[in-house]
């Protein structure tokens, strides 16, 4: 069977998790998730690096042992892992027996190989990182990832790591291995670094108790960044279990922040060399979560917590976020606005709606089951197996963002079948039943894929929306599950809204000119005529034409600010026989808009259609819903209203002239 071993960094315990900490164990969540969809036999390592001056320091103010500390913060981090859904199979804690013998296996075979020595060491040392800096590297005298600490002055006995012996053998494996280490940004940077010259690096401390001491000198203890990066092979039992660790070890990949880049694919690789065990098949360096454009950091006081960002929407909803909005690899900004509206966008608006109105129409045409009819056209499935092969292909490199955009894809994709094929008229026309059964067959069976790539990213509301289609969600398979079903008959369970819609609490971050108001307006009324007029003497018989020139000016048109508009939901008004109620999106935002088209249009067959309204309309109430804005139909000779929409639709928010 095929194996994947993915491991996360190990988190210091002298405070709680962040959503900076969350993001890191989400992504390698949803790696490792991918995996086992995909039939790999999956190990995810995570856990807890115990043995830092600061865990001790903190442990102190507590009036609490270090150990009986460190107890009561694992068990914080396992809640909140297990609250945001993280499916870790280990996790691992550096005060553990079995930790304590990889370390000794490591420490002994270096100091055999000749590879540590005595000295002295003297140098910046930063208390927060636990680090020795070099001069060249401080900013302004500080630490740059703890700009408002400035490091002390230590010298102390210390014994070395010979890591500059291993410069030309780390060229040789990243030239041999250009996969090694990704993205290509840090590849890039820590090449330079090694290129640069590498110094050998301290690995122990003297005079300290908390820690594990080094077995040819018990009086020093094994610095914690060493310490801190055996717990990959010692979890797998390097020192205490060979078979498991023949069967686990080397890693596949290890998931870190890009802060710690170079130890984990400098530092630690060299280890390995020096001890003669094989090296992890890849290192991920992902970048930072920032708050309003600051890292979040405990130091900085940029912190939010995981557990009330979820309890806000949700967590899948949280998952879907921040898989989905940062590219993996690359910084991102959390933004509780930007949250808010991605879940409306993502969610409420389209998965949920996608899932409701499907399987509302399944009930009302054929009593909740669906099974193919008549077939038609095959484009729904056709971009369905293309977009499975992208999805993978995205997921296999670890693009996780580009894996969540497929999946919508085929959520787009699927609102425009529905809108294109208009299951609703079909279910008037009896000769079209056939038809109708194989549109809804497809609708059904594209949200049953979407909900299959969605799985690893939304565990839980994935195997929520394959009950409600009909579809197992139990023990899914790629190979079986992966792929676009063309029969079988479908029972269809209709029921409440997924992700009710959350009003926006105020103005998202990314719009750049938001119109004065955000809720919609009637059609604007005939204004008076100016009091100037009204003294004006009526012109004489038959003179009317020539005397009143309704033309206006190009300065009073290009006051009429008119955008093109995506409909993402629609609904009848309550009481009106004639108003509809839409949501639209003009590009830098989503407007309610209240439409006299009723009558015209079943809601259903507004959705997905491109439109143009009138944008900057003042806002106005109608049957008690605040609207913004209006959509232009035209009615020939007074009659039905039709509309004015596109054959290939510009983008929302483009600019009518």
């Amino acid at each position: 069977m095929k194996r994947f071993f993915l491991t996360t960094a190990i988190d210091y315990v002298n405070s709680r998790p962040h959503l900076g900490t969350a993001y890191e164990k989400i992504c390698a969540d949803v790696i490792a998730r991918y995996k086992r969809l995909c039939g790999f036999e999956t190990r995810f390592l995570m856990g807890n690096d115990e043995h830092s001056q600061n865990v001790f320091k903190k442990a102190s103010e507590a009036g609490l042992d270090p150990l009986a500390y460190c107890d009561q913060m694992e068990r914080e981090f396992r809640t909140t892992w297990s609250h945001l859904d993280v499916s870790f199979d280990d996790f691992i804690r550096t005060t553990e027996p079995r930790h304590k013998a990889g370390v000794t296996e490591i420490a002994k075979r270096l100091w055999e190989a000749g590879d540590i020595y005595e000295g002295v060491y003297e140098g910046w040392y930063c208390v927060s990182c636990e680090e020795f800096k070099q001069e060249k590297d401080l900013v302004n005298g500080n630490c740059p990832l703890h700009p408002t600490l400035k490091p002390e002055w230590i010298r102390e006995k210390n014994y070395f790591f010979r890591l500059s012996k291993y410069q030309q053998p780390l060229l040789d494996h990243f030239a041999a291995h250009p996969e090694f280490l990704q993205p290509d940004v840090r590849r890039n940077e820590i090449l330079s670094l090694i290129k640069g010259g590498l110094i050998d690096i301290s690995v122990s401390r003297a005079g300290q108790s908390w820690g594990i001491p080094l077995p040819f000198d018990p009086g020093s203890v094994v610095y914690v960044w060493f310490d801190a990066l055996i717990n990959y092979a010692s979890a797998v039992g390097l020192g205490s279990d060979p078979a498991l660790f023949e069967k686990w070890w080397p890693a596949d990949l290890h998931v870190i922040g890009k802060d710690i880049t170079r130890f984990h694919a400098v530092i630690w690789p060299a280890m390995l060399m020096a001890a003669h065990l094989p090296l992890p098949r890849q290192v991920f360096g992902h970048g930072f979560m920032t708050l309003n454009g600051q890292r979040m950091s405990k130091t900085l006081g940029t912190i939010v917590d995981p557990i009330e960002a979820a309890a806000r929407l949700g967590v899948d909803p949280l998952r879907l976020y921040l898989v989905k909005e940062v590219a993996f690899g690359g910084d991102g900004d959390f933004s509780w606005d930007r949250y808010e509206e991605r879940y409306n966008v993502d969610l409420a608006n389209n998965l949920g709606n996608l899932v409701s109105r499907v399987t509302s129409m399944a009930h009302r045409y054929r009593g909740g089951r669906v099974a193919p009819g008549t077939s038609g056209n095959d484009q729904l499935a056709r971009l369905g197996e293309n977009i499975v092969a992208d999805y993978r292909g995205a997921m296999d490199r670890f693009a996780l963002h580009e894996g969540a955009a497929a999946a919508f894809r085929l959520i787009d994709g699927a609102n425009e079948f529905i809108a294109a094929t208009a299951p609703w008229k079909l279910a008037k026309d009896p000769a079209a039943a056939g038809r109708l059964s194989q549109v809804l067959f497809d609708a059904v069976e594209a949200i049953r894929l979407a909900a299959v790539l969605l799985a690893p990213i939304m565990p839980a509301s994935s195997r929520e929306i394959l009950r409600r289609v009909g579809a197992a969600s139990d023990g899914l398979s790629f190979d079986r599950d992966g792929l676009w079903r063309h029969d079988g008959e479908r029972i269809v369970i209709q029921d409440g809204p997924l992700w009710p819609r959350k009003e926006l609490t105020s103005v998202t971050d990314d719009i750049k000119n938001p119109s004065p108001a955000a809720i919609d307006v009637p059609a604007p009324t005939a204004s008076p005529a100016p009091a100037a007029a009204a003294a004006t003497p009526p012109p004489a018989p038959g003179a009317a034409a020539a005397a009143v020139d309704a033309r206006i000016s190009i300065d009073d048109f290009m006051k009429v600010e008119l955008r093109v508009a995506k409909v993402l939901t629609a609904e009848k008004v309550e009481k009106s026989k004639k108003l509809l109620k839409l949501s639209v999106d003009v590009g830098t935002e989503h407007r309610t808009l209240v439409a006299g088209i009723a009558e015209a249009y079943e809601p259903e067959a507004l959705v997905g259609k491109t439109v143009v309204i009138v944008f900057n309309l003042k806002p106005a109430k109608l049957m008690g819903i605040e609207s913004n804005g209006m959509v232009l139909a035209a009615s020939p000779d007074g009659g039905t209203p039709i509309v004015v929409s596109f054959e290939n639709p510009p983008a929302p928010g483009t600019r009518v002239r």
